[in-house]
This record gives C-alpha cells, sequence and structure tokens, in this order.
C-alpha cells in the first residue's frame, strides 16, 4: 500500500500538469509581418536562423559587434528587410540602445533571439581566469542585459524570446568549462524566467543544440596544446554521425518557438546523450571522465589563440568545416 501511495502520487501530478498544458501554452506564432532581433546574427546558427525567420515572413533586426559582417549578411538574407545593428551585448547601454533602435526603425518588437555566444577550448589550467569572466559576460550577461532591455515592448506585444544554450548547458563536456559554466548559468537563468515572463505576456523557449556544422571552430578561442585541441574539436564538430546539419537545428528552433515550446533539445546526438546524463549520471560522469583522459595533455602556457591561428593540415582538409564556413560567412 504504502508503494503504492509512492508511485502513484507523482504520476497522478505529472498526468495533471500534462493536462493542463493547453492552459499555460501560447496560440502558434505567424511570423508573417513580424520583427525579429537576432543577437550574434551576421553569421553561423545566428544567420540561418535569421533565414529561417526571412522564408517564414518575418522582418529582421541582426545585432553582432562586426559592422563588415553584418553588411555581407544583409546581403545573404536579401530581398528581406534587414535592420544592422552594430552593438556589443556584454554593455547593457548598447544593448538598451539596439533595442530602442528596432521599435524606432520597425515601430515593434516580437521576438529576441539570444544566440551570441563565445567558446574557449582547452585544459581548465590553461584557461586564463579572464576566460571565464569573458564567457559569462557573453554567455549569459549578455542575453540577460537584451531581455531586460526588450521586456518591456515584448509585453506590450505578448512576444516570445528564443534563448540559445547548448549541450554544455546539460552535460559537463571536459575541456570547455569556461563554456560550459556559463552555458549551464544561461540554461538556468533562461528557465527561470521562463515561469516569471509568462505572467507578463512574455514566452521563452530555451534551446540546447548539440554539435552544429555551422563553421564555427575557427571562431573559437584556444588553450593549451592549441593544434591539438583545435583538432579534436574540429574533427567532432564536423562528424556527420556525432554533428548535426546546422540548417536542422536551425528549424527545429524555430518550430519550437512557434509552438511555444519551454525547452527544446536540438539534434537526435545530443537528445540521446542529454537523456542518457539526466537517468544515469552515475554511469556517463566515467566517460566523461575518461573522455578528459584522452583528450591532449595540457600545457606550460595560458595563451590563447583564435582557431583559424590553430589550424593543421587535417582540419584545413575538413570538407564539411570548409563548405560551413564559405556558407555562413565565416571566412573573416
Amino acid at each position: 500500500m504504502r508503494l503504492t501511495r509512492i508511485f502513484s502520487t507523482p504520476l497522478l501530478f505529472a498526468a495533471g500538469a500534462w493536462l493542463l498544458r493547453p492552459l499555460f501554452a501560447p496560440a502558434p506564432l505567424d511570423l508573417q509581418g513580424q520583427v525579429v532581433l537576432i543577437t550574434g546574427g551576421s553569421r553561423g546558427l545566428g544567420l540561418l536562423l535569421a533565414r529561417e525567420f526571412a522564408a517564414a515572413g518575418a522582418r529582421l533586426a541582426l545585432l553582432a559587434r562586426d559592422h563588415t559582417e553584418l553588411a555581407e549578411a544583409r546581403t545573404l538574407l536579401a530581398p528581406t528587410p534587414v535592420l544592422l545593428l552594430p552593438a556589443d551585448v556584454t554593455d547593457p547601454q548598447q544593448a538598451e540602445e539596439a533595442v530602442r533602435a528596432t521599435i524606432q526603425h520597425y515601430g515593434q518588437l516580437d521576438v529576441l533571439v539570444n544566440n551570441a555566444g563565445i567558446i574557449q577550448v582547452g585544459p581548465a589550467e590553461n584557461l586564463p581566469l579572464s576566460a571565464y569572466h569573458e564567457a559569462m559576460d557573453i554567455n549569459y550577461f549578455g542575453p540577460l542585459h537584451m531581455m531586460r532591455a526588450a521586456r518591456r515592448e515584448l509585453s506590450r506585444r505578448r512576444g516570445r524570446i528564443l534563448n540559445i544554450s547548448s549541450i554544455g548547458g546539460q552535460i559537463p563536456v571536459p575541456h570547455l568549462s569556461s563554456y560550459v559554466a556559463s552555458k549551464f548559468a544561461f540554461g538556468g537563468l533562461s528557465e527561470s524566467l521562463h515561469t516569471e515572463y509568462a505572467r507578463q505576456g512574455i514566452h521563452i523557449t530555451t534551446a540546447y543544440p548539440g554539435l552544429m556544422r555551422t563553421g564555427s571552430p575557427r571562431q573559437a578561442q584556444v588553450g593549451g596544446n592549441h593544434r591539438l585541441e583545435y583538432g579534436w574539436f574540429s574533427v567532432l564538430d564536423n562528424a556527420p554521425l556525432i554533428s548535426q546539419d546546422a540548417q536542422q537545428a536551425a528549424q527545429e528552433m524555430v518550430a519550437a518557438l512557434r509552438r511555444g515550446q519551454p525547452r527544446v533539445v536540438a539534434g537526435l546526438a545530443a537528445r540521446v546523450a542529454t537523456r542518457a546524463y539526466t537517468l544515469a549520471p552515475v554511469l556517463i560522469t566515467p566517460l566523461l571522465t575518461l573522455t578528459a583522459r584522452l583528450l591532449p595533455r595540457s600545457a606550460r602556457t595560458q595563451a590563447l589563440k583564435s582557431g583559424d591561428q590553430s589550424e593543421s593540415a587535417i582540419t584545413r582538409r575538413l570538407g564539411a568545416k570548409q563548405k560551413a564556413e564559405a556558407a555562413l560567412n565565416q571566412r573573416r
């Protein structure tokens, strides 16, 4: 009898929550004519997300630090209306100005996509303390600045937010400690604000994509044995069975936003990995520990190099990587 009560209570609670979902889920979002602001929208996943929104009839505002990359992105997205916002999300004043400029230009803001991010690869002892601060500034505080700046307008428009975390915000991947810490923090922030902002008419979708072929490894900061670290990272990032086609990932995330899903894990490999870690962390953690031992050893330096400075003959020959770099504005 006691066991029956132990198991029946949570099952009844879960069933009740499932039945009540329609009361809290927003109506499907029609993107025709909607205004979408995308941070990190000039290249990679941000550019692919912009294409998906444009194909659905949305008007775009793209935010990034590099004006030249933004201009190239606008060319690639023609004839879709695109407002360029050269800005740094780590500065709250610039975040507010970007939101204000979008509203002044289009008269409204309906969707905010927090996609801008940075990744550092290498053993923890080879990443300087500044790398951890920078990861938090861009991957956590940047989105926070944007959400605070856009909250009032999104509430007025009953808008949506798509926050791009990562599988690294669900699983403690070795040699990505600064990135993982910032993405865990961002995922927690996003899911917490989902519960609070709903009362204000704002629906937040938190996305946890796995590895995607976006051509982004060359933008990474690499520590330790630079070529070896960049080598494993680039190979896995472009491995067909491990990484996902980036356009498919973008489609999954935009579809989840339109449906009003609270969270989405994009990519089959990412879904399997996160489910396994959630259900059996005692089993998966030793595998991650073994993985860490197989990765390159630490070096006697805390100097970071960019991905394009860490290329080798092998990484330069990765066809999928080269194709993604050329297609997604990653050559600069």
